[in-house]
């Protein structure tokens, strides 16, 4: 028995038996994706001052690290001050060769270390964040089973983040066309992500318990947080359901360390409410609410 194809799925299609790549058929990226790595063009890394110099834009995976940055001048470690340049994904800066140098995956955010001899290369986020908390000895906590607890939760939320932006935020707000079957299948998803937290959270003042740590910096953007709001999805999803979870995450947004973090390297938002790169803690006096 045949079944209609839905009106919304490309008709007749057959997977070939070697994949090659096609023309851009339009959506978010497509003018960029290929399906080889490596440097595009040369193009070398402006460094800063200071030893810690930041590669980076202010997506989620960003924003995890100059919340951690900031955190870390919060609480007083001045050997955190960095330097944030602009790395504009929309634009291609990631496939330049200095870039590509730091990080072969071409994915921000990444993170150079001059303070070493030779400089130190980090990329991945969560690999940043576990750098930053064990070089400054903060928001990693030593016992060995809440140090365990913390990695848990990074690691879950590396593993998560595709189903979120990859899955649901690309063919929910960035596909050129809608398909149900995608979108119920990543919204399917990321309806079950967001029930963990709020179960989890429900007893739990933070992710590892009672101490805010780099768990929470790297879950924090991601559920529920801007990005939801890049996708318009908030109603979508019924994100006003999880109420633990939005009572961690609004206690979370109250830092001012994270009111700081999470507009660096951005590049949209209302005038004077983002930054496109920092260098100095004086860059933010000319914003509003991230003091």
């Amino acid at each position: 028995m045949s079944h209609p194809k839905p009106e919304n799925q490309p008709a007749s299609y057959t997977p070939p038996k070697v994949w090659t790549p096609k023309a851009a058929r339009g959506g978010a990226f497509a003018s960029i994706n290929r399906p080889d790595s490596g440097p595009r063009f040369t193009q070398a890394l402006p460094v800063g001052n200071h030893p810690l110099q930041l590669y980076s834009q202010g997506t989620p995976n960003g924003q995890k690290v100059t919340i951690l940055l900031e955190e870390l001048l919060a609480a007083g470690h001045s050997g955190a001050e960095y330097d944030a340049w602009l790395i504009d994904i929309f634009k291609g800066d990631q496939f330049g060769s200095g870039f590509v140098g730091v990080n072969p995956n071409s994915k921000i955010p990444a993170l150079v270390d001059h303070s070493t001899d030779p400089a130190t290369r980090v990329f991945e986020s969560g690999s940043i964040l576990v750098y930053l908390a064990e070089r400054f000895g903060a928001f990693l906590p030593a016992d060995a089973r809440a140090r365990t607890e913390t990695i848990n939760w990074l690691m879950w939320q590396m593993g998560s983040a595709p189903f979120v932006g990859g899955g649901l935020g690309h063919f929910y707000a960035y596909a050129p066309f809608k398909i149900e079957y995608a979108i119920d299948r990543y919204a399917m998803e990321t309806k079950r992500q967001l029930h963990v937290l709020d179960t989890h959270l429900a007893s739990h003042e933070f992710l590892a318990g009672d101490e805010y740590t780099i768990a929470d910096m790297a879950v924090w953007p991601w559920h529920p947080g801007s990005l939801y709001g890049v996708y318009n999805a908030h109603e979508f999803l019924a994100v006003k359901e999880y109420t633990h979870l939005l009572r961690w995450y609004k206690a979370i947004a109250a830092r001012p360390a994270v009111a700081r973090g999470r507009v660096v390297n951005r590049t949209s938002g209302a005038p004077g409410e983002f930054l496109r790169e920092r260098h100095a803690a004086s860059d933010f006096e000319s914003l509003s609410g991230t003091r």
